[in-house]
Formats: structure tokens, C-alpha cells, sequence
């Protein structure tokens, strides 16, 4: 049963899952769709099915207009030149008028040629997300990646004679010591390239990708956790002394250049994913969708919303997560009101270690803190006694 129109979710944040990629990488666990030429009018069609579910649903409404859409994937840059103009097609341009929209979609270097970028800028697409990962050739080939060592220089060169507002790189760090890469040389090439934003993803081996087998099966290594934390700590210093401001565990942006959509999910306010395999959350509630494109278009076209499961967020589980949120941007948590004893007990010895710091009345992480932040997380919450005084945020 629909639930009432009052009862609704105001959406200012949107993401749109394109999930088609040409090759899957080595490494990759998202949900993604291996063809080389994808129909955008078939992902059209399916995102506005999924859009007419869920008006009939009466779950959600989309805000007019919009603080931020991101169309990520997959590899959204295969769907062509027109692929953002159906994106507006389908949102409206209501939605998409605003002057502080934020507007950002993801490309491949090998397929984000100046068509596509003029035709994503002419729909009002004003941040390129590119997926980097290095710019070496060693590294990009094990990772299978496409677009050669060369290529994302000529992407990022493409974006600024587009016209582009901002442009993020994506980097990869902690890669197995078989892997000849130069880890520095790669922070080389970013700091030459003078991007705005500067997204960093440590290696993990998921369960189900041809890495996680390969490290089963004693054919892989991953970097040892030495490796791993200096790669992380070296491009931490390197780009906060370039100016960058690191703001969230993997992310550094020139001042003015931050994610706004990411903050979206790190300040936990609403937002809609539309896709297989998008998340949503329409509190107390989150969400996602069934993960395999198939299944998903055959849900979404005989008119159902494609929710694989759900789960309240509510109680000890929304303040575990207050806290990880909170903990893994700059902003920190509000450190100044009643704690109980054995909280401040432990940011004291935070401090003392040198993963976290008091800036005025809030207890923000180092990036030592960040490396092991989930550990940070859970005994924080552990140490929070119900019904102390004062909010987490």
C-alpha cells in the first residue's frame, strides 16, 4: 500500500547508477553491466521507470531544485554525448535550474573524448569525476584498465578545454609489491596536473572479484599494512602541503572544490539512488536495489520498485553510525558538551597518540586516526553510555 502523499521524503541529493563498463577490472566488486556499446536509451528508459515506481509509491519526492546529482558507474562515458541530456530529460529542467546545482558524472579517460564532454557540458554537467587509478603502464594493465599512461592527462586536458567548472582524479594506492609501480611518481603527475579534487581508494580483494580468488588461492599478495599506511600518509602530506584540504578520509579538494554530493552521505541527510544496485536513504530507512542489471530492468518494467532490502536506522545502530560519519570528515564531533568519563578518557589517549586533535570544540582525526577508523568508531560507541548528554553531531 502506497503511503500517504504527506508522509513523503524531500530528495535534494540524486544518484544515477550507470553500470556499464567495457571490461570489469581485476579488483572491481560494483555492480556493473560488461558490455563495450550500451544503448542509452535502454538505461533511459529503465531510470524512468524506476522514477514512476516510486512516485506511485509516495515514499519520496525529488526537490526543486536539486543541490546535487551524481551519475556514476560502471562507466557512464560509454552512453555517449546525448547520455546527460536524457538525464535532464528525465529529472526536469526544474530540478536542474538552480545556480549552486552541483552536477557531476563520472568518465573513463578512453571513452571521455571532446563530443562527450561537449555534449555533457551543453546539458549542464559541471564536474568530471575521472577514473585515474595511475598513470603508469605496469599498474594499469594488472588493474585492467584501458586507457594507457598517457590517457588521463588527455582526459583532464579535454575537461578544462570544454569548459568545465572542476574536475576530480581518482587514485589507487596499496597495490602488491609484485606490481611495479612508483607511488610517488604518481603523486608527481597529480600535483603537475593541478586538478581541484583528488579522490584516493585503498586496494581491498572483495570476496567475489578475480583479485579476492587470486589472493584466496595464494597467487596474490596484498601489500603489507606498512606499505599501505605509508602510501596513505605520504599523499596525505604531499597534498596538504600542495594546499589541498584532506576533508574526508579518501578526499582532498582545493578550498572551494569539495564534494558536495559525497558530504550529502557523510552528514546524513536524504538522498535517492536510482539504478541496480544504488543506495537510498529516506529516513529512518535505507535502502538499495537489487544489484544485477537484468534484474533490475525486468523489475522496473513491469513496474515495480527494484528494492533487493532494507533497514531501519534507528537507536544504538544510527548512533554507531553518527559517530563513524562524524568521525571521518573534518568536521569531526562536537567534543564540548557532557560526555561520560570513559569517552573523554579515550579521545585523550587519541590525542595522545596522535589520532585525533581538538580544533575548538570538536574532535577531529588524523590521517593516522582515519587509517583506523572503524576501529575508532566502534569503541567510541562502546564507550558512549546511554543517555548521556549532549548530541554526537
Amino acid at each position: 500500500m502506497s503511503a500517504p502523499v504527506q508522509d513523503a521524503v524531500e530528495v535534494a541529493s540524486v544518484y544515477l547508477h550507470a553500470p556499464f563498463c567495457a571490461r570489469r577490472c581485476f579488483y572491481c566488486d560494483f555492480a556493473v553491466d560488461v558490455r563495450r556499446s550500451p544503448d542509452p536509451g535502454v538505461w533511459w528508459t529503465a531510470i524512468e521507470s524506476e522514477l514512476t515506481a516510486l512516485r506511485r509509491e509516495g515514499r519520496v519526492r525529488l526537490a526543486t531544485p536539486l543541490r546535487t546529482v551524481y551519475v556514476g558507474g560502471g562507466t557512464p562515458s560509454l552512453l555517449g554525448p546525448e547520455a546527460m541530456a536524457g538525464v535532464r530529460r528525465i529529472l526536469g529542467d526544474g530540478r536542474l535550474s538552480g545556480d549552486a546545482l552541483e552536477w557531476t558524472a563520472e568518465a573513463n579517460p578512453e571513452s571521455f573524448d571532446r563530443a562527450v564532454a561537449d555534449g555533457w557540458r551543453r546539458a549542464g554537467v559541471g564536474r568530471i569525476s575521472l577514473g585515474t587509478q595511475s598513470f603508469q603502464e605496469a599498474p594499469l594493465r594488472w588493474m585492467g584498465r584501458l586507457h594507457g599512461a598517457d590517457g588521463a592527462e588527455r582526459a583532464v586536458r579535454t575537461v578544462r578545454e570544454a569548459g568545465f567548472d572542476s574536475v576530480s582524479i581518482d587514485l589507487i594506492f596499496g597495490l602488491p609489491a609484485s606490481v611495479p609501480r612508483d607511488w610517488s611518481a604518481d603523486l608527481d603527475r597529480v600535483l603537475a596536473l593541478d586538478v581541484p579534487h583528488v579522490s584516493l581508494y585503498g586496494l581491498t580483494a572483495e570476496s567475489g572479484t578475480p583479485l579476492g580468488r587470486a589472493v584466496r588461492q595464494g597467487r596474490t599478495a596484498l601489500a603489507e599494512e606498512t606499505r599501505y599506511e605509508e602510501e596513505y600518509l605520504e599523499a596525505s602530506e604531499r597534498l596538504r602541503a600542495a594546499g589541498y584540504e584532506h576533508y574526508e578520509v579518501s578526499n582532498f579538494a582545493r578550498p572551494g572544490h569539495r564534494s558536495r554530493h559525497n558530504g550529502a552521505y557523510w552528514t546524513g541527510v536524504p538522498y535517492l539512488g536510482l539504478g541496480n544496485g544504488a543506495h537510498s536513504y529516506l529516513p529512518p530507512e535505507r535502502r538499495w536495489n537489487v544489484r544485477d542489471w537484468s534484474a533490475y530492468e525486468e523489475a522496473v518494467a513491469a513496474g515495480r520498485l527494484p528494492v533487493d532490502d532494507r533497514e531501519r536506522v534507528e537507536g544504538a545502530s544510527r548512533r554507531l553510525e553518527e559517530i563513524w560519519l562524524g568521525l571521518r570528515t573534518d568536521r569531526g564531533l562536537l567534543w564540548s558538551v557532557d560526555r561520560p568519563a570513559s569517552a573523554r578518557a579515550l579521545g585523550r589517549s587519541w590525542m595522545d597518540r596522535s589520532l585525533a586533535r581538538l580544533e575548538g570544540e570538536r574532535l577531529v582525526l588524523t590521517p593516522s586516526g582515519w587509517l583506523v577508523l572503524d576501529r575508532l568508531a566502534v569503541d567510541l560507541d562502546e564507550a558512549m553510555e546511554p543517555g548521556a548528554s549532549g548530541g554526537i553531531g
